[in-house]
């Protein structure tokens, strides 16, 4: 696990009673993961799926409204029964919550969206795993009442959802000359010799390019930047 996201548990502290539902408190829940505590370009947490399944805009669409679904399901139950999870089995009962949060997430992908269900593949399965839903369950959830678990959720879900449409956007436009499968460069460029870019589909160029967004975030805030 990692430190970072565990030692970010310690500064939020648990809801009080009166204490308004945007409190300035949770409302940097839903604000600090898009930038700040961003999960894949400051923790480098769930950067496979980043890689893998960002070639077309509308895959990292439904891979981030499935992880959504899944954080927010896993942060309110794990948060509802977090007094009464045994220390010992907490992460056996974290990946049953989870598995089974996925394996209905896919199941309505299969039903509703097959061809984009069949394009990410294992890739929605192996959410099981994703470092960003059990660092916030293990460091959050298990501390935290519901409502500010669920605000966790959102905003580390819409943080790891901006990242993966950001690179998806710039590998399915300049590899394919298309976004959400509709032509967006001109047929007429074609003609003075602009061609796509094949190599921005390949894996490699994602990495790259969430390299891009991580030197233009620590750019702007070199408190980011780690000292060696």
């Amino acid at each position: 696990m990692s430190t970072e996201v565990i030692s970010a548990a310690a500064e939020v502290a648990v809801k009080e009673p009166n204490e308004p539902l945007f409190s300035k408190k949770n409302k940097r829940l839903l604000t600090d993961p898009l930038n700040d505590s961003n999960p894949i370009t400051v923790q480098v947490l769930g950067i496979c799926s980043a890689l893998a399944i960002t070639v077309q805009v509308k895959q990292a669409v439904v891979m981030s409204i499935s992880v959504l679904a899944v954080m927010i399901g896993g942060n309110l139950i794990i948060s509802l029964i977090r007094n009464i999870i045994p220390s010992r089995i907490r992460i056996i009962v974290q990946l049953v919550v989870v598995a089974s949060l996925v394996i209905l997430v896919d199941q309505v992908l299969k039903a509703y969206v097959y061809d984009v269900s069949k394009a990410l593949s294992v890739f929605v399965g192996l959410i099981i795993t994703n470092c960003i839903i059990m660092g916030r369950l293990e460091a959050f959830a298990l501390a935290n009442k519901p409502w500010p678990s669920i605000l966790d959720a959102i905003g580390n879900a819409a943080g790891y959802a901006w990242i993966l449409i950001a690179v998806a956007v710039v590998r399915e436009l300049f590899g394919s000359g298309t976004l959400m499968g509709f032509t967006i460069i001109p047929e007429s460029l074609f003609g003075f010799g602009y061609m796509n870019n094949n190599m921005m589909i390949l894996p490699p160029m994602a990495l790259i390019t969430v390299g891009i967004i991580i030197w233009i975030q620590r750019s702007k805030n070199t408190a980011l930047i780690e000292e060696n």
